[in-house]
Order: C-alpha cells, then sequence, then structure tokens
C-alpha cells in the first residue's frame, strides 16, 4: 500500500469513526437501546458513503462489504455507552463529532471521485454528498430537522473542502499537505460557525408593491 492509498485510507475511516460517535451519541439522547444505537452508528458512519458509491458506480459501495465500516461502528456505540455521561459534557458533542466527520468525509468522497476518472464538477458534488448524507439520514431517522436545512453553515464548507481537494489535484500539488488543508478549513469554519452563529445571507420575503 503506497503512502497517498494509506493516508486517504486513514482518513476514511477517521471520518466513518467520527461520524459514528456522533450517530451513536444522538440515539443515546433519544433513548434508543442497544439495536436502534449501533443501527443508527452504522447509517451515520456509512450512509453517505453508500450514496456516494452508488452515484459513481462503485458497486457494491464499500460501506456495505468492507468489514472495518461495521467493526467502527460497533466500537463508537460501546464507546458512546460507557463514556456518555463524559462525552455530554461536550459542548454540543453530536455537531461537534458531526464537524470532524464532514470535513474527513468532503476531502475523501472528492478525492474517490476524482480517482475513478470522473471530473472536477462531479468530484466537488461527490464530496458534498459524501459529506451530508450521513447526517441528513441520522436527523431524519432521529426526527430532527437536518443540520443541512438549518440557517447554520454546514453544506458550504464541506463544499470548502472539496474544492482545496480537487483543486489540489488538478494543480499538481503534494497530497501530503492539500488534503489537511481542506479538512482544517471545513473544520474551522464549521466550528466557528457554530460558536459564533454564522449563516449564509438570506434574503428578506417579496412584496407586492
Amino acid at each position: 500500500m503506497n503512502e497517498e492509498l494509506l493516508l486517504f485510507t486513514m482518513l476514511d475511516m477517521a471520518g466513518t469513526f467520527a461520524f459514528a460517535i456522533s450517530g451513536a451519541i444522538a440515539a443515546r439522547q433519544k433513548n434508543l437501546d442497544l439495536f436502534g444505537i449501533i443501527a443508527i452508528a452504522f447509517m451515520v458512519a456509512c450512509g453517505g458513503g453508500i450514496i456516494r458509491d452508488v452515484c459513481i458506480g462503485a458497486i457494491p459501495p464499500a460501506g456495505l462489504t468492507d468489514w472495518r465500516y461495521l467493526t467502527l461502528a460497533l466500537v463508537a456505540a460501546a464507546l458512546a455507552m460507557v463514556a456518555y455521561p463524559l462525552l455530554q459534557r461536550l459542548d454540543h458533542p453530536v455537531q461537534m463529532f458531526d464537524a470532524v466527520g464532514l470535513s474527513f468525509f468532503a476531502v475523501f468522497g472528492a478525492h474517490k471521485a476524482l480517482a475513478l476518472g470522473y471530473n472536477a464538477q462531479v468530484a466537488i458534488l461527490m464530496g458534498i454528498v459524501s459529506a451530508v448524507g450521513g447526517g441528513v439520514l441520522r436527523d431524519v431517522l432521529l426526527n430532527r430537522t437536518p443540520l443541512i436545512l438549518r440557517k447554520e453553515i454546514y453544506a458550504s464548507a464541506a463544499l470548502v473542502a472539496a474544492v482545496v481537494q480537487v483543486g489540489g489535484v488538478r494543480l499538481g500539488l503534494s497530497m501530503d499537505w492539500v488534503p489537511w488543508v481542506g479538512i482544517g478549513l471545513c473544520f474551522g469554519l464549521r466550528f466557528l460557525a457554530m460558536r459564533h452563529g454564522w449563516n449564509l445571507p438570506r434574503f428578506a420575503p417579496h412584496r407586492k408593491p
């Protein structure tokens, strides 16, 4: 396994684990049973990746064939149950772990689409789909308003990471640091948006004369 492949595999696994933690915590907050926590953790961890893989023809999706994804979901569910009181001390733990997963998946999703020969536009879209898909499934299944539909900066943060990754590849820049720039910008933007209540501009309703 070469260094670049190892790097992006690690990014994928790290994002999977972070998303699984966010799903497990959210399920625990809703007082779901053990099966429910594991199911939500797995859906959040793999949902975006499965949608991405189906869209780009990477069939069967890695999330359904690679044992590591289910293992990470199981570990995350166990951690969420054992360390739940500690995790609850964090400021918005679901959103915080979601921001981590968002950052890693936006970069990895864009990278995977490029690696399969798709153009920059498709790669950027797949980066966003990878990043937001699992969170949308989590919120819908738990009867929450999806983060992507709230006022907060969310999908646009994933867009920044995907654009950085695609731009870096197209310019021939080193993959030793480009993915980390995208990850850092995405997480930083999302974190600051949560901290300071940043929103995208909204338009006032049109009033008839």
